[in-house]
């Protein structure tokens, strides 16, 4: 959906991955890797981005690293817009605030990386009923037209396994406060 409106699929990626997740910070080499786009095409589109503002950029020792701007007006819609057409907004509403002591949600796979997947993949931490839970997703899934993979963890279980479980693109989205 979104290349409807953005034909370059480099620039789709970037947004995504700055724009999911605004503490996210890369350098063009690293991102060359994740992305699998050549170094021309990504240097292209985060010039372009960093340009019209919406990208800031500081320097780490040889390295040029990136950052969305949270500060740019469209910061918040481009975000928004973002987060519908993954389905991670109706996901929020419809499951995720209502499954029980749930402490923590990361999203992990391809859609965390900064790549448009039709999976959604979730690590959840906390006291959840399950039972509940899988059908809010069997739900969801039908009003966002995507799939929805989840693994469930207790706090002291995550807490142990934390670093091998995560990886550095997985984004946080969702804590309880408290």
């Amino acid at each position: 959906m979104l290349d409807a409106l953005i034909t370059s699929k480099t620039r789709i990626k970037l947004l995504l991955k700055f724009f999911l997740n605004s503490g996210k910070q890369d350098y063009l080499r690293n991102l060359e890797t994740e992305l699998g786009d050549n170094t021309n095409s990504i240097r292209v589109e985060l010039n372009k981005l960093e340009d019209a503002g919406l990208l800031k950029s500081f320097t780490r020792g040889n390295k040029k690293i990136f950052q969305s701007n949270t500060e740019h007006p469209l910061f918040s819609d481009i975000n928004s817009i973002l987060m519908k057409i993954t389905g991670l907004d109706e996901l929020m509403k419809r499951v995720l605030n209502n499954v029980g002591d749930l402490k923590q949600v990361y999203l992990t796979g391809d859609l965390a990386q900064g790549n448009e997947s039709e999976i959604i993949d979730l690590v959840l931490v906390g006291e959840i009923n399950r039972e509940y839970f899988n059908e809010l997703v069997i739900k969801a899934e039908k009003y966002i037209k995507k799939k929805i993979r989840f693994v469930v963890f207790d706090t002291e279980e995550f807490e142990e396994k934390k670093t091998r479980i995560l990886q550095l693109n997985d984004l946080l989205l969702w804590k309880q406060l408290g």
